[in-house]
């Protein structure tokens, strides 16, 4: 591990921050300009070069290290890692159908989609007409046996779309499948628990008051009509939605907000975390890491699964949005409307513009969490700071 230099940075009001390598400095500084530029602002970041926590801060009014809050589709990044231990243990191959493992899968014309395929949003699968209910996302057994009887909406034709909320259910539905047991159980045990991650597939009660709420976005422009029937509106559940605390809501943002969401923990959308806890994921994952005791960690994956599972599987429009996108296993890979790290580096975004990723060709982890919705991408925040973070390494 490298040697690790402490300094000492001066306080704002609003902040609390451990800069623990000089050289990371200017990242703390322009995350403390984002109060300056908006006093409205708070949010969290955490940083590991080759294992060593380099820094981790928080900054705005009331803010704390240790809160945590949703992290949306970060979330699928954590369900990734659960397939990528799968491929590392030789219990799910890539290259195979996936009705190898999930008989019923088959039926509709789905009995040639490998697992690449359909855990890099190839698969045609964005939802179905009517919804799923609350219910079957967080049984998602149940929303599983609606998407095995379901009819893709293209096949083969090399079309990718956001997966928004299926992609979990494709998650947990293989690791039933694979390893007898759930894909939130496998993460407890094998991965959070082990290595004291503070990220959450299923936030255990007795950690509710550490939970801050999503806060949404202000301003903006108008959300324009999506049709709730066309690929967008399936893949956003437009026709379900959840029952949010005062009601059905078809807010995205009010999601984590719910209790069972938070104690269930879906893949897709259920994660709660603090910024360490992004980036202390990724470090576990990529580099492995020393923890504040001292005691090193080695990392869960060799280079081998992660050069399987981060390896670029689709790039291309968004056959619903119409954005450009890149995928791996699961993983959101790096392009020019999103470029949050090397060719190397795979992670995921959230909707609140939450941002967990490892880059191997800089030895980083990254957590970045804001506690209000903000734009993500490239320019946006997040995307600032980890510019910066590979910069300084680059001198």
């Amino acid at each position: 591990m490298g040697n690790v230099v402490f300094v000492t940075t001066q306080m704002k009001p609003g902040t609390s921050t451990d800069v623990l390598d000089s050289r990371f400095a200017p990242v703390a500084e322009l995350m403390r300009s984002f109060v300056a530029e908006d006093p409205g602002y708070a949010g969290q970041l955490a940083i590991y070069q080759d294992g060593n926590l380099v820094l981790d801060m928080a900054v705005g009014q009331d803010a704390s290290k240790d809160s945590m809050t949703g992290v949306f589709s970060c979330s699928k990044g954590a369900g990734a890692i659960v397939m990528a231990l799968l491929v590392q243990q030789g219990l799910l191959d890539l290259d195979a159908p996936v009705a190898l493992y999930w008989p019923e899968f088959a039926a509709g014309g789905k009995a040639a989609i490998t697992v690449a395929q359909l855990l890099s949003h190839q698969g045609g699968l964005p939802g179905v007409e009517g919804g799923f209910t609350q219910e079957e996302l967080l049984d998602s057994r149940l929303a599983a046996g609606i998407i095995a009887a379901a009819t893709p909406l293209w096949n083969g034709t090399g079309m990718h779309s956001y997966h928004a909320l299926t992609m979990g259910v494709f998650m947990e539905e293989l690791a039933r499948r694979c390893a007898q047991e759930s894909l939130q159980g496998i993460f407890e045990r094998r991965i959070r628990a082990p290595h004291d991650i503070d990220f959450y597939l299923g936030l255990p009660e007795a950690l509710e008051p550490r939970f801050r709420p999503v806060l949404a976005g202000t301003g903006g422009a108008p959300v324009p009509f999506i049709d709730p029937f066309s690929p967008l509106g399936l893949a956003l559940n437009s026709t379900g939605g959840f029952e949010g605390p005062k009601g059905p809501s078809f807010e995205i943002m009010d999601v984590p907000n719910v209790r069972a969401i938070r104690e269930t923990g879906p893949a897709a959308i259920g994660g709660v975390a603090t910024a360490r806890g992004l980036a202390t994921l990724y470090a576990a994952v990529s580099t492995g890491f020393v923890d504040d005791a001292g005691d090193e960690h080695a990392p869960l994956l060799s280079a081998e699964t992660i050069a399987a599972v981060s390896q670029d599987r689709v790039f291309g429009l968004d056959r619903a949005g119409g954005n450009p996108g890149a995928f791996a296993i699961g993983f959101m890979k790096t392009h020019a409307a999103n470029d949050f790290g090397s060719a190397r580096a795979f992670g995921h975004d959230g909707a609140n513009a939450s941002l967990g990723y490892a880059d191997p060709a800089y030895g980083l982890a990254f957590g970045y969490i804001p506690a209000r919705a903000e734009a993500n991408g490239t320019g946006s925040r997040g995307g600032r700071l980890s510019v910066l973070a590979r910069q300084v390494l680059l001198g």
